[in-house]
């Protein structure tokens, strides 16, 4: 068989295969949501970080961007079901195996402009980009959530999460097997805690060049927190790259949205900040960083934009506007 018939047919097979093994991957999603549920009700700890773990598990297992910590702890979290997992991936793994072919969700690097629903693969390829020149800055975290780039590569890493996540990911990194020792853990709540005197005491230094990584995390705080803390990166001289939603998409119709409202009112973490995308998204990003001290140095869109159409969310890198940043 050809190159070219084989590029045509392995996406239309592993659609099939999908769809003949789609039974038991619906009994292992609500498996895996109930398991979710009741671990967060008994134990506070946030369902939403599984998000991006989650997508870098399929990528590891499909070959497309390798994570053995990711690997490893996803096999000993307290909040997944071991079967759920098996039985809502199987389907997609099989016709892995059967055809070659990997689904664009799951592609790294990340091709084209992504829709939304496709967020947690391409934000991984935004970020991962975003960091790769600053690997000898000091790296921080912010709201780290279960994210595993300290372990992967070496470089001075902070990770800042509030102290109930952060003890839940040290005892899952031990289970794991996964060294922390190239990891500091600064305890902090953005919207409660003054995370920068805690990071400047757990050893970062004010003078050093320093970049920070804020994945998905903007959206469940409030706009005095995000604000604070886009000010205090600022005042740093640092980098920083987020993303966000749109004001807009926190009301959006869609159905997308509007059943990832749901989820995450369900468990306790709804979406609460956003920023105006009215067309051009890019200026109007570019004044709220303005009133923060950041210059905007990228934006790059979930959705294409057009003069009629505002997109539902964006990624962006800024540094400080005092020129201390490089």
């Amino acid at each position: 068989m050809g190159e070219f018939a084989r590029g045509v047919l392995a996406p239309v097979v592993f659609r099939i295969v999908q769809v003949v093994l789609l039974p038991p991957a619906v009994l292992g999603y609500l498996l895996w949501v109930v398991r979710l549920l009741l671990h967060t009700r008994r134990t506070g700890v946030s369902a939403t970080v599984l998000a991006s773990v989650y997508t870098r598990w399929m990528q590891h297992r499909l070959g497309t961007r390798p994570d053995g910590p990711c690997d490893r702890l996803m096999a000993v979290l307290p909040n997944v079901s071991p079967w759920g997992l098996r039985l809502a991936t199987h389907p997609t793994l099989v016709a892995h195996r059967l055809t070659g072919y990997v689904p664009r969700i799951y592609r790294y690097p990340y091709p084209g402009v992504p829709p939304i629903h496709h967020q947690p693969a391409a934000r991984t390829t935004f970020f991962d980009q975003a960091l790769a020149p600053r690997l000898g800055d000091q790296v921080v975290v912010l709201g780290a959530g279960l994210d595993t780039r300290g372990y992967l590569r070496p470089m001075r890493c902070f990770e800042i999460d509030t102290p109930r996540s952060q003890a839940f990911k040290r005892e899952a990194l031990r289970r794991a097997g996964v060294d922390p020792a190239s990891v500091v853990f600064v305890p902090a709540d953005f919207e409660k805690d003054d995370w920068l005197e805690r990071l400047v005491e757990a050893g970062f230094d004010p003078g050093r060049p320093s970049f920070f990584l804020w994945e998905s995390v903007t959206m469940y705080l409030d706009r005095q927190a995000v604000e604070k803390t886009l000010r205090g990166i600022a005042g740093l001289g640092g980098t920083v790259a987020f993303d966000y939603f749109s004001s807009a998409a926190l009301e959006d119709g869609a159905l997308i949205m509007r059943y990832a409202r749901t989820a995450v009112r369900i468990v306790g973490e709804p979406f609460t900040f956003g920023i105006d995308t009215t067309p051009p998204a890019r200026t109007r990003a570019a004044a709220f960083l303005e009133s923060c001290g950041l210059t905007l140095v990228e934006h790059r869109t979930f959705g294409r934009e057009s003069a009629r159409r505002a997109v539902p969310a964006a990624f962006v890198i800024a540094r400080s506007s005092s020129g201390r940043s490089r």
